[in-house]
């Protein structure tokens, strides 16, 4: 791993030193400031465009074409909200995905399943321990947006997410987020209407570079990716881990992300 990752200035494989607790305390604090953390540059140098040309082939050949209209939840209905709720607003979502079982020996399933990464966000992320997804599909997604295609506004699913930016695009690409826009106990349905009105100043841009590894606070952030132009598409890794192991997705939910349920 030390020919693919950058792990003299990111010590995840010396846990417990104090350069390993340094770097696991700063990136606490930076959650708990910003709701994510960012580590510019993991991957060393030629290694991002490395996993590009392991992917690429498959992108371009076998990926799914994700496009669909959505609201912020990904939900046909939310039962506090009638039809037509501003915060119920449908938005545009295109992309095209290469699933784990694509790329099984590819360099991006390689650190998804290198335990220091994995005891390392645990700590990070104030968890006992953290499981690689035994989902074949859904474990690790390679997203691709083209020119013209968007990730639009959402909540993840999960408390956390863990991206690895493999490829920038030559313009647009930023992503956006409010942290904290609800909560467990408060849905703030007002807020996230003017979120999607485009009349909330708490929104902030951050322009990713190849090589940074993203973890943020997914569940109540609300966030996107900007619409991409140019020649060049965004390429980012999508890293799925879990309090528990042997965590799946139904058919149900695989057929409507990838296409596919095996």
């Amino acid at each position: 791993m030390r020919e693919i990752l950058d792990l003299d200035r990111y010590p995840l494989d010396r846990v417990g030193t104090a350069e390993w607790r340094n770097l696991v305390d700063r990136c606490v604090a930076d959650l708990a400031e910003n709701g994510m953390f960012n580590l510019e540059g993991l991957l060393l140098p030629g290694v991002a465009e490395k996993a590009v040309a392991e992917i690429q082939p498959v992108m371009n050949t076998r990926s799914h074409e994700h496009k669909r209209s959505h609201n912020i939840y990904f939900k046909p209905e939310i039962a506090e909200l009638y039809a037509g709720h501003p915060a119920l607003r449908k938005v545009e979502t295109v992309s095209h995905t290469v699933c784990a079982d694509q790329i099984p020996s590819s360099t991006v399933l390689a650190i998804y399943e290198y335990e220091p990464l994995i005891h390392f966000l645990a700590a990070t992320m104030g968890k006992n321990a953290l499981y690689p997804m035994q989902d074949p599909l859904a474990r690790v997604n390679v997203m691709s947006y083209r020119h013209g295609e968007t990730l639009n506004w959402h909540f993840d699913r999960s408390e956390f997410t863990t991206t690895l930016l493999l490829q920038e695009p030559e313009a647009g690409g930023e992503f956006e987020y409010r942290s904290d826009l609800r909560a467990d106990d408060d849905p703030n349905y007002d807020g996230v209407a003017r979120l999607l009105e485009g009349l909330d100043p708490k929104v902030k841009s951050l322009r990713l570079t190849a090589g940074n590894l993203n973890v943020f606070r997914g569940k109540n952030t609300a966030h996107r990716v900007t619409c991409v132009r140019g020649n060049r598409e965004r390429m980012i890794a999508v890293f799925s881990y879990y309090e528990r192991a042997g965590v799946v997705f139904s058919d149900e939910e695989k057929l409507g992300f990838y296409g596919r349920a095996a």
